[in-house]
């Protein structure tokens, strides 16, 4: 079993920032009419989504978040020694965006500087990645970020996933501190699910070619090519359903606290009727699980962190919590994670 426990490292800090677009469901052209709209917003949740202009990177939404938050926490960026990316969207196939980021931040030349590719599950991964970096001394400082920009991936005239996902940046700002309180983690992978969520085209495995950007018709309202990304709906949802709340339950009994007793639950905005599902089953008060899809979709790895901001920022600055985040898709990969915080540095949303 994949269980991690991480001490001496503190949360500091959580800013997030999203495109100025926003595309409103009702309207949005990829629906045949606004009744097929309307049953997309009930189904998953979400009324509108941002969009990165065309030449808007991850690592662009990254650096306003990312200056935001070092200026309001007051931290010298010569003392930032790690930075960590997390995205299925870098900049370039290399170099690692993370390198980029360290020379556009103005970090030192000396700061450990790492790409990791994960999905949904990231913030939780890279959480577990940063904290372990950080928990033994060597380094004191780290920023770990999450960033994509899904409106690349996503046919603009595939009903089925164009409005479901948007594009964000999220920083998390983390610290040695020998007083805090312990991070627990729980981890899962089944690689065996991959073509559940992927791209079949563009890699190495199948190189991109012409043939890549010819549009076909996969269903009625869903049109495109083999750049664009695949979801089988019902093998996700199923996966969700079965390893979202298993993972927070052995998170729950491994290290032997009461999951009800949290003040929230950070669940990936995946879809409204999956994340309800979850909650069912968990049998958790509805009330301590904030969504923020409704006005920004399925973020990725940012969206615990835009969640955390667009719905519970005033809590999480003014007080002490006790938070569990769980992240389930792409991959197939799931992670849960128990922390603490305690009036944290938590500006409202950037719009770039």
């Amino acid at each position: 079993m994949a269980f991690i426990e991480i001490n001496n490292v503190a949360i500091k800090g959580i800013s997030v920032c999203v495109p100025k677009e926003v595309e409103e469901e009702i309207s949005s052209p990829v629906f045949a009419s606004r009744k097929e709209a309307e049953n997309f917003i009930k189904t998953t949740g979400i009324e509108r989504h941002r969009i990165a202009p065309k030449d808007v990177t991850a690592s662009d939404l990254s650096i306003p978040a990312a200056e935001r938050l070092l200026k309001e926490l007051g931290w010298d960026k010569d003392t930032i020694d790690c930075l960590l990316f997390v995205s299925q969207t870098p900049d370039y196939i290399l170099p690692a965006t993370s390198c980029i980021l360290q020379d556009r931040l103005g970090l030192s030349s000396e700061c450990y500087s790492l790409d990791i590719s994960l999905g949904c599950s990231g913030w939780v991964y890279g959480m577990s990645v940063i904290s372990s970096l950080i928990s033994d001394k060597r380094f004191k400082r780290g920023l770990m970020i999450c960033s994509d920009t899904l409106s690349r991936t996503n046919s603009m005239r595939d009903r089925t996933s164009w409005p479901l996902f948007s594009d964000a940046a999220s920083v998390t700002a983390v610290e040695y501190s020998e007083n805090s309180s312990s991070m627990y983690y729980h981890f899962g992978t089944d690689g065996a699910g991959y073509k559940a969520i992927y791209i079949p085209e563009g890699g190495y495995r199948v190189p991109f070619s012409e043939k890549s950007l010819i549009y076909e018709q996969i269903e009625p309202g869903v049109y495109k090519n083999k750049t664009h990304g695949i979801m089988d709906g019902l093998a996700v949802f199923s996966f969700a359903m079965s390893k979202a709340p298993k993972s927070i339950k052995l998170l729950s009994e491994h290290f032997k606290f009461d999951y009800q007793s949290i003040d929230y639950l950070l669940l990936h905005q995946g879809n409204s009727l999956m994340d309800d599902t979850i909650v069912k089953k968990l049998k958790l008060d509805k009330n301590k699980v904030p969504y923020s899809l409704q006005n920004f979709g399925n973020t990725s790895g940012a969206s615990i962190p835009v969640t955390i901001v667009d719905q519970i920022r005033n809590q999480i600055t003014s007080r002490h919590l006790k938070l569990i985040g769980c992240g389930f898709g792409v991959g197939l990969s799931w992670g849960s994670i128990y922390f603490e915080t305690d009036k944290i540095c938590c500006p409202p949303i950037i719009e770039y």
